[in-house]
């Protein structure tokens, strides 16, 4: 066995000395055309690929945020309908200049929450006490309000008789011990205080023409402070003797 592993040893060795013949090699063929065909780009390739779905510079889908898509949106539309296109750069400076107004807006509100303002106020000059004059030092049974009713009349500013005629009710209401009269309470803590139906409701109209007219601030001629005038008549009337 041995001998016959060395004669197939010397066999392959002799093999591989044997030179290669042409049998056993490829040819290449050469290119013997001596003639370039040429071609160019043709000029209206960049209107071609000018499309929105050709810009690569906005992101598309899940990536952007809710604001994003929805002026990517507006902005298609705009395109769509008047045929010009906004730089994406300028997409993103609004995008910027949106969040810096919404910050601030709820900074705003941070704010008003923080000093304990109603936030009726905020769009309204209604405050959440009847404040009138100095009645934070006075209290409204010494204060002669039918003379400052006449005085508003007298000058024709009916819109702070309306003022005065309120206030006069909640002084005839703390008066007659209906309610217990502060500075600081408001329409709704009063209209709690009252027990009787009828006047509560009478109360609660008053409250509403008042907040209207007053922080409202309606104008209102002398026919409409009239209409006025007699709701609160119906109610001083009702008020027990």
């Amino acid at each position: 066995m041995t001998k016959f592993y060395l004669i197939c040893l010397s066999f392959l060795c002799a093999t591989a000395g044997f030179p290669q013949t042409e049998k056993d090699s490829v040819k290449l063929a050469r290119d013997t055309s001596s003639v370039l065909e040429m071609r160019s780009i043709k000029e209206d390739l960049g209107q071609k690929y000018s499309g929105p779905e050709f810009n690569y510079d906005v992101k598309d889908g899940e990536a952007q945020n809710l604001l994003e898509r929805f002026l990517k949106w507006f902005f298609d539309l705009l395109a769509d309908t008047f045929g010009f296109n906004v730089n994406p750069g300028v997409l993103k400076i609004l995008e910027y200049i949106i969040y810096v107004l919404m910050g601030a807006l709820a900074i705003y509100f941070l704010v008003k929450f923080l000093i304990r303002e109603n936030m009726s106020s905020i769009f309204t000059k209604k405050s959440t006490a009847i404040i009138d004059i100095d009645l934070s030092s006075e209290h409204i049974e010494k204060v002669d309000l039918d003379a400052m009713i006449r005085a508003a009349l007298d000058q024709r500013d009916y819109r702070l008789a309306v003022r005065y005629q309120y206030l006069r009710v909640l002084k005839v209401l703390s008066q007659k011990s209906l309610i217990d009269w502060h500075y600081e309470k408001t329409n709704s803590d009063y209209k709690r205080e009252i027990e009787a139906p009828r006047i509560r409701s009478l109360f609660e109209e008053v409250s509403y023409l008042y907040d209207y007219i007053w922080y409202g601030e309606q104008s209102i001629d002398e026919a409409k402070y009239k209409k006025a005038q007699t709701r609160f008549v119906a109610l001083r009337n009702l008020l027990p003797e």
